[in-house]
């Protein structure tokens, strides 16, 4: 039992790791950090692994949180080195305006968020995404629609800005 609970277990890293951390890659933007954030998605499986019954799905909503917590993480530092910029300047900080869509989607409410990174991030398809959310899929159809208006918006401002 434990033998064939391992060969499943190495069979399915082997199948979904490559993707997961690739998919963690393009949210994160650094490969060592994709890695840990993956390894750390299938270690926590691992622990649960009994009691999972979609472990693609967990996979991927757990490094969604995991990327969260990094982006979370990441904005802290950030706004800890500005203060500190601002601190030593005389001068008022620039003001930020990245059009980059992964900062616009991390921005999204975490209602839209998740949604959006297992769509169009994890290429669930929109049942999964329900299922997994616990969610009807109409209210996850209104979601991504709400999402994408969302980050159209705020495109629209940043390339207005810029311009």
């Amino acid at each position: 039992m434990k033998r064939s609970r391992e060969k499943a277990a190495a069979e399915l890293f082997a199948a979904l790791y490559p993707r997961l951390a690739g998919w963690c890659r393009r949210l994160v933007d650094d490969d060592e950090t994709a890695h840990e954030i993956a390894s750390e998605a299938f270690t926590r499986l691992w622990a649960r692994w009994t009691s999972v019954s979609e472990p693609r799905g967990f996979l991927y909503v757990t490094a969604a949180n995991l990327v969260r917590d990094h982006w979370r993480r990441m904005e802290r530092e950030r706004r800890a080195v500005r203060r500190a910029t601002v601190e030593a300047s005389v001068l008022p900080p620039a003001e930020q305006t990245d059009p980059s869509v992964r900062l616009l989607v991390q921005a999204l409410p975490e209602r839209l968020r998740t949604p959006t990174l297992l769509h169009y991030y994890a290429d669930l398809p929109i049942r999964e995404v329900a299922v997994l959310t616990g969610r009807k899929e109409g209210t996850v159809k209104a979601d991504l629609h709400a999402a994408r208006e969302l980050l159209r918006a705020h495109l629209r401002r940043s390339l207005d800005h810029i311009q």
